[in-house]
């Protein structure tokens, strides 16, 4: 049986899969059809159902619901990993009306859409960028920027400013941790089917760290631009228990974040997102 299978290039993501898609493990008869996409493309795709199995940010997960159930591998939750909002001159937040200012966001379709919208409900000034042109955009001086994964490490040595972590609010505001992607799989596939992807995730992620802290090539191919510190420190803040298994904590998260796109949204979600 054949699956498409869509991931990010970020250490994170490459560290969870190699195993699985160079058969360093047992796939028991299951091939994969691997692409490699940036988080907002494969948002968007998810949306159309382009793929079997994909990774995707959980901020999107409501508008997928319908083809698309969440797996219990392969998230990415914690603590102390939330985008943060930064800015070209150090300012204090309580300095400045954001909800005059123009900001610029990862994807529509994103946690980190999400997450801002919860702590500013009034900002109406969005540019939905992908994550990479963000810190370029508030150099610039064109407004403040939301930044994600590896800007997280490097945004300081640019010379730019933390105005708030979203992430420290979120938990703070809801005592969660923070559900910032998933691997979802289609519906259309038997239970057994994906019970069966989802314990092969799982036995991919175990073997990664089976071999960490070492950095295998697969790794690296996918992230010339990076030193193997910001690798790791990539690898260390989105890759832990919650990704080996979402467990009742993780389930909580996830299930907190549906509520708030709901009251964001005005709308209701009634579909059961979780294999078991």
């Amino acid at each position: 049986m054949k699956f498409t299978l869509g991931f990010s290039p970020c250490p994170n993501d490459t560290f969870i899969f190699e195993a699985l898609v160079n058969k360093k493990i047992d796939t028991e008869g299951f091939e994969f059809e691997t692409v490699l996409e940036d988080v907002q493309t494969l948002n968007q795709w998810a949306i159309e159902g382009k793929l079997d199995i994909t990774k995707l940010s959980y901020g999107v997960l409501p508008l997928v619901l319908e083809n698309y159930n969440v797996l219990n591998s392969g998230s990415a939750l914690g603590r102390g990993v939330g985008p943060l909002l930064i800015s070209k001159a150090a300012i204090e937040k309580d300095d400045v009306n954001i909800n005059d200012l123009t900001i610029a966001i990862p994807g529509k379709n994103t946690t980190a859409h999400l997450l801002f919208s919860l702590a500013f409900p009034g900002a109406k000034n969005k540019v939905f960028l992908r994550y990479d042109e963000i810190e370029k955009f508030v150099l610039d001086d064109k407004g403040l920027g939301v930044i994600i994964h590896e800007n997280r490490f490097t945004y300081a040595d640019k010379g730019l400013h933390k105005i708030m972590d979203l992430g420290d609010y979120w938990e703070k505001e809801t005592g969660n941790p923070i559900p910032l992607g998933g691997i979802v799989i289609k519906r259309n596939f038997s239970i057994e089917v994906q019970q069966k992807v989802d314990a092969l995730i799982k036995k991919s992620i175990e073997y990664a760290f089976s071999k960490y802290p070492e950095l295998n090539d697969y790794i690296r191919m996918h992230s010339q631009e990076m030193s193997e510190d910001v690798m790791r420190k990539h690898i260390d803040l989105y890759v832990n228990h919650y990704s080996i298994q979402l467990g009742e904590e993780g389930k909580a998260a996830v299930n907190k974040l549906l509520q708030v796109y709901q009251q964001v949204n005005n709308t209701r979600i009634n579909k059961v997102w979780s294999i078991d």
